[in-house]
């Protein structure tokens, strides 16, 4: 039996040529359709990754607003005094460690603490954690600070910055 007459021959059923041509298609089609909707998923995976980050650092900056260490004389206020004491850049104090396990043990984030006129501003971290690289997702609050007396009082914010994980 020769080749050359089983593919002229009319009365086959399937054509080799044309099966591979169709095959080839649906294969690629199928790739491409595979390709956008794991791109799909991976979009809405970190966009909803982002928008959890972003919750929880807004609940975190509202406890901080509220967390009686850093009130001033009035429980609205937020003491410049106490944002020195627990801002100092020296070391990791124990106050700090209370600080940060109060509101997220397991989480890196930092605060920053400023004055909406710029002339204040207090940043509370872990120690000396590097941010090179890393995403980081904030979430803001507004507070009055109060500046040594409940007569100085000036608008400012409390922002939380969590810092997303190397391999996210």
């Amino acid at each position: 039996m020769n080749i050359s007459s089983f593919t002229s021959d009319e009365r086959a059923f399937l054509e080799p040529n044309n099966d591979i041509i169709s095959t080839a298609l649906v294969v690629i089609g199928f790739v491409v359709f595979a390709a956008i909707l794991s791109k799909t998923f991976i979009a809405f995976n970190d966009n909803s990754q982002a928008l959890e980050k972003y919750e929880q650092a807004a609940m975190i900056a509202q406890d901080i607003a509220s967390y009686s260490p850093l009130q001033g004389s009035r429980n609205e206020l937020i003491s410049a005094e106490a944002l020195d004491r627990i801002a100092t850049p020296s070391m990791y104090t124990e106050e700090q460690y209370m600080f940060f396990h109060r509101f997220s043990a397991n989480l890196d984030f930092y605060v920053e603490a400023s004055t909406d006129d710029g002339n204040y501003q207090w940043i509370i971290e872990k120690g000396t954690s590097s941010h090179d690289g890393r995403e980081i997702i904030a979430a803001s609050v507004p507070v009055v600070i109060e500046l040594g007396s409940n007569a100085r009082c000036v608008p400012g914010t409390i922002t939380v910055k969590i810092i997303q994980n190397r391999w996210n």
